[in-house]
């Protein structure tokens, strides 16, 4: 039978306390929020990671959002990139697998160049992870905008050339597309790419014509649609809640799927 996982994106609590607490509530995954910068030490890390192992929660990291590795300013390039392995770093302490993080922007990029950009960084990140010997995947994520790269097709075209994996976010997908999204289509690809294990994101979102605008509380309908596609798939899957209340949500999630026949 698939391990399903469930575990917020943050705690709104000390990061040791937070892994505590979703452990008491039966979560078994959380993702530790480096939203506007990597601060946590190494030594800290090390422990919190320990911590983690000691209660069986799988943790993911979500990379600072200020990066774009298709940026006109190679400065920005090269801070983008040094957040990313920043996190990296973290993540091999903490014995995160994935980290996660939003790519980049097209701006006046045709996509194929943005495309080739991207993939070039990715593997200059990727040489710098294997020298340093970290355990970490990165793992960039669909994301919310027709703005913004990274729809479903060019993150599995990236994790077929480069090796590196990803993040879907299904509620990314739904607000990319203007809350048209095609589960049968999503997990048809997912199946045909080789994915043996999803890492997700999932919550409630709120959308434009131009796509996300934020996170809010998810529906249980809407949870329940995407589980029953997940549970039918047969794959181990991960789903980090970003709601404004995520552990609650992930058990809203959590309780839904046991449920399920």
């Amino acid at each position: 039978m698939a391990q399903v996982r469930f575990g917020p994106g943050g705690f709104g609590m000390p990061t040791d306390k937070g892994i505590e607490y979703v452990s008491s509530l039966g979560l078994s995954a959380a993702e530790i929020e480096f939203t506007y910068g990597v601060n946590m030490s190494n030594e800290t890390a090390k422990k919190i990671g320990e911590l983690a192992k000691k209660h069986k929660i799988f943790l993911s990291i979500h990379a600072p959002y200020y990066i774009n590795l298709a940026s006109e300013d190679k400065q920005k390039i090269g801070a983008s990139k040094t957040r990313i392995l920043q996190s990296c770093e973290r993540g091999h302490y903490l014995g995160a697998k994935y980290v996660v993080f939003h790519a980049a922007f097209y701006g006046k990029m045709p996509k194929e160049e943005c495309y080739e950009q991207v993939k070039k960084e990715i593997l200059e990140m990727q040489a710098h992870i294997k020298q340093k010997k970290w355990d970490v995947e990165l793992a960039p994520e669909t994301t919310g905008k027709a703005s913004q790269f990274g729809d479903l097709d060019e993150l599995l075209r990236l994790a077929k050339e480069t090796h590196c994996y990803l993040c879907i976010d299904f509620a990314h997908l739904k607000a990319r597309y203007n809350g048209k999204i095609d589960y049968k289509e999503i997990f048809d690809k997912i199946k045909k790419s080789g994915i043996n294990h999803i890492q997700a994101h999932f919550s409630g979102i709120e959308f434009t014509a131009k796509g996300e605008r934020r996170h809010i509380v998810t529906e249980e309908s809407d949870l329940k649609e995407l589980l029953q596609w997940i549970k039918k798939s047969g794959l181990d899957t991960t789903i980090i809640n970003e709601s404004p209340d995520p552990i609650k949500d992930s058990l809203k999630g959590l309780n839904i799927y046991q449920k399920l026949n």
